[in-house]
């Protein structure tokens, strides 16, 4: 019985160290995704940095919309330093790292729960929030639009990006330095024809960016959920393991 036991042991004990592996393997190219997409987006967000000087007053939580890039680069060494605690935990047998990492996934995951719950307690203040930041970035894109090179760049750079037309719509750039010097809108609000009047604007009535924004998230909704939900039950997993290696 004894040596059927120590086998059956061994096996349970492998397939834990198996298990851990290949969890924190994903949690470890997470980490490094979050990681690469912390500095891709860092090194674009100097379009974002322009159309933001230009609604620092007054100040909101937009405004820090440029750090998210090392936002993500911070998340993603975390996790990858997760990922290689777990795998070194398991592989090495070591009760202090097995705990060290449970106690940092546990503390992520609770983390989450409380942002989830926040986002739902306050989303009205959302909304409110959103409305304030729309009527600053109208009213920038009005007095300085065909101006400011910066700003009218990083709009151009948006504007075909997303294949919008302002921040509403094209009545954004209605009395704005580019609109009083050429006598045109500019030409993502007319992407059918060659020249964007303000008849032809009306006619149009491009998307404007934020709402092009807005249903690129609801299209991909599904996916973003599922994309938590995985996190989460990956999270779980992971915790549930490390504790059944812990005591094994």
């Amino acid at each position: 019985m004894a040596p059927t036991a120590g086998i059956r042991n061994n096996t349970k004990m492998w397939i834990l160290k198996v298990i851990m592996c290949v969890f924190n393997c994903v949690i470890f190219l997470a980490g490094g995704a979050a990681v690469l997409v912390g500095v891709l987006v860092e090194y674009s967000s100097k379009y974002l940095r322009e159309v933001l000087d230009n609604i620092k007053d007054p100040p909101t939580p937009l405004t820090q919309l440029p750090n998210v890039g090392y936002l993500l680069i911070a998340v993603g060494s975390v996790l990858a330093i997760i990922g290689f605690l777990g795998c070194c935990g398991a592989m090495c047998e070591s009760k202090c790292l097995l705990l060290t990492f449970f106690i940092i996934i546990l503390i992520l995951f609770l983390a989450e729960v409380a942002g989830a719950v926040l986002a739902l307690v306050f989303k009205p203040k959302a909304t409110e929030l959103l409305e304030k930041i729309r009527v600053k970035v109208s009213q920038s894109i009005q007095t300085s639009y065909g101006k400011n090179d910066g700003l009218t760049t990083a709009w151009n750079e948006t504007m075909n990006l997303m294949k919008c037309c302002g921040y509403n719509n094209y009545n954004d750039f209605t009395g704005s330095p580019f609109v009083i010097s050429t006598s045109n809108y500019p030409i993502f609000c007319c992407p059918e024809t060659v020249s964007c009047t303000v008849t032809t604007a009306r006619a149009e009535n491009a998307m404007g960016c934020f709402s092009a924004l807005v249903k690129l998230v609801q299209d991909n909704s599904l996916l973003l959920a599922g994309v938590a939900i995985c996190i989460a039950a990956i999270e779980v997993c992971a915790m549930i393991a490390s504790m059944m290696l812990y005591k094994t």
